[in-house]
């Protein structure tokens, strides 16, 4: 595989991730232009990058959404491609329709595939086809509320109620009865109207003490690939903090078929780019369900990318430039456990309050099989307008159990002075026995929080 006609990548994002996509763009022998804020006029990538373009205030809206600055940016910097990072710009069809009516190529799948897979109920509908299993739920979006109400019942509570645009844990309700989804299914719609402009809603069975697990793909628009699973089950607020591959909650049999129909889907979306299938999986059942496609990058690739040995975000440019995927299925293999912890400016032990500020002393942790994907350098001031994410921790090792022992082992040795944060979490959960033993699911966390406020404390956490 080859970068093909990309010479010059600009980048529609900030923070760690766009630092990551600049070292693949050089890998790749690819100029960077870094667009940023005025808030992130210091930021690592804007050090980092070949040229740089401001293209507005510190918020979002006038700067990171505003995509007439972003496709300025490019023409006036002769870029002749655009990555969309993940957050922001990345999901937004109009936004990739925008790029290619400007002549510019886009890292990502068409508008037409975000579009069709942004769309929950539509994206259930596509996985129905391809054969691939769907939570039990309705089928579309719902409209009539009456019949709405009468199928939850047929489905048996408790139901999820979901948006079908957009994602990040809003717009979803869980009704527990009748009652409860008459009152909470005008809001779950409210809420996803107000976030995501689109008021559609349906709904799915909740499958209790469920675990996520998703299936990393790579697509060039006729072939598709998976690089196996990883799961995220440890999840606050439906917000993912601990990822890991591969999941030991899987035999091979239902591994196979889980990335099988991963595989199937993303083929007959003819995807093109990095895509993340997400299913749900029965611990008492053996099943898992499709519940999403995630047409992006994602946060947590760097655990796949780390046990099988690939550059997901390199193959993406490159297959965004004309190139096809470098390795068939077979080709594929996976070797030892990788573990990655989202490291936030927020205070565990303080209700995950968030905490920008000025990184004081800062030391990394290295050495074997340890990577720190982060946008920090001593002095930086955090921006108090965006994601509180400030790098992610991964390690490998050969099995699980050693793995868990290097990421202690680089916990203890990470050291970001200056402002909280959640490092003292991942200390405490290292001493869990059902972390350890992977006992988990995605709702096992929070009262798993509540329970253990000392213990996070004990590990550096604010004594507030």
């Amino acid at each position: 595989m080859t970068e093909g006609k990309i010479k010059k990548l600009l980048i529609a994002n900030r923070g760690e991730i766009a630092v990551r996509i600049i070292r693949a763009a050089r890998d790749l022998g690819i100029a960077t232009v870094q667009v940023h804020s005025d808030a992130d006029t210091e930021s690592r990538a804007v050090r980092m990058a070949d040229e740089t373009v401001n293209i507005g205030p510190p918020a979002a809206a006038k700067s990171y959404l505003n995509v007439e600055s972003i496709l300025k940016a490019a023409r006036d910097s002769g870029a002749d491609a655009i990555h969309p990072g993940y957050g922001f710009l990345a999901e937004n069809a109009e936004f990739a329709d925008a790029v290619a009516d400007a002549g510019l190529i886009f890292v990502g799948p068409s508008g037409d595939t975000i579009r069709l897979m942004g769309d929950k109920a539509a994206a259930r509908a596509e996985a129905k086809k391809a054969n691939v299993p769907t939570v039990p739920g309705s089928d579309g979006v719902i409209g009539d509320m009456d019949a709405a109400a009468r199928l939850a019942e047929e489905i048996g509570f408790p139901v999820m109620i979901k948006a079908s645009a957009g994602g990040g844990g809003r717009g979803i309700r869980i009704a527990n009865d009748g009652e409860e989804f008459r009152t909470l299914a005008p809001q779950a719609s409210s809420e996803a109207k107000a976030a995501f402009g689109d008021g559609g809603i349906y709904i799915e069975k909740v499958i209790e003490r469920a675990r996520h697990i998703e299936v990393q793909v790579l697509g060039d628009g006729e072939d598709a690939v998976h690089f196996f699973e990883r799961e995220c089950s440890l999840q606050r607020r439906r917000q993912k903090v601990w990822e890991e591959a591969p999941s030991i909650a899987l035999g091979e049999r239902v591994r196979e078929e889980l990335c099988a129909a991963a595989v199937a889907l993303t083929k007959a979306v003819n995807y093109k780019g990095a895509g993340t299938i997400e299913f749900l999986y029965d611990d008492e059942t053996g099943e898992f369900y499709f519940i999403e496609m995630n047409t992006r990058i994602q946060v947590e690739h760097p655990v796949t990318e780390m046990i099988c040995g690939v550059d997901l975000v390199a193959d993406m440019i490159a297959i965004a430039g004309g190139g096809k995927l470098r390795v068939n299925q077979s080709q594929v293999t996976r070797s030892g456990h990788a573990i990655e912890v989202r490291l936030n400016a927020e205070d565990p032990a303080n209700n995950f309050m968030p905490f920008p500020g000025v990184v004081g002393e800062l030391l990394a942790p290295d050495g074997p099989g340890v990577r720190f994907d982060h946008m920090l350098y001593p002095g930086y001031a955090v921006p108090p307008f965006y994601d509180s994410l400030l790098g992610k921790l991964i390690v490998w090792a050969e099995d699980r159990d050693k793995a868990l022992m290097r990421l202690k082992r680089a916990l203890d040795e990470l050291q970001i002075e200056g402002l909280p944060t959640t490092a003292p979490l991942f200390q405490a959960l290292l001493e869990s026995d059902d972390v350890r033993a992977s006992k988990v699911h995605t709702r096992w966390l929070e009262p798993w929080l509540a329970e253990n406020p000392d213990l996070i404390r004990q590990k550096g956490g604010s004594e507030t």
